[in-house]
């Protein structure tokens, strides 16, 4: 004989499995995850850096300052131009307080154009300005 079909629905509600616990946990995971994770910033291009066999690596590089082979400048992926390049460091460093200029410049690059970009970056404000190398 049939069940009455207030049973059938008691049954069904019994069977029913509550998702919103997991869906907890993984939501405080994915939060964790974010709030942890560390962002790479690049400057925009690949630059072929000369080799030192002091360099060290720098752990607060921030602010990162490309200069290719051909004399130019790339900041947050975006070309600028030499005029430009004090307005986007005092951004930067207002965006971060404690972070430190990198300059990543080619080895065929200009060393008129390195100390542009060294003044400028001294100028907006930041004063722990680098060059990268390469490990040899």
């Amino acid at each position: 004989m049939r069940a009455p079909l207030a049973k059938v629905f008691q049954e069904e509600e019994a069977e029913e499995i509550n998702m919103t616990p997991m869906l907890d946990v993984v939501f405080i995971m994915l939060i964790f995850f974010i709030v942890t994770a560390s962002f790479v910033k690049e400057a925009g291009i690949d630059v072929n850096r000369p080799e030192a066999a002091t360099a060290v690596k720098k752990q607060r590089a921030n602010i990162l300052v490309a200069i290719s082979d051909k004399g130019e400048i790339w900041i947050n992926k975006r070309q600028i131009d030499i005029r430009a390049v004090q307005a986007n460091i005092e951004r930067l460093k207002a965006e971060n307080p404690q972070g430190s200029v990198v300059i990543q410049a080619d080895k065929k690059a200009t060393t008129e154009l390195l100390i542009k970009v060294m003044d400028a970056s001294r100028a907006a404000g930041a004063f722990d300005v680098s060059i990268a190398a390469q490990e040899s």
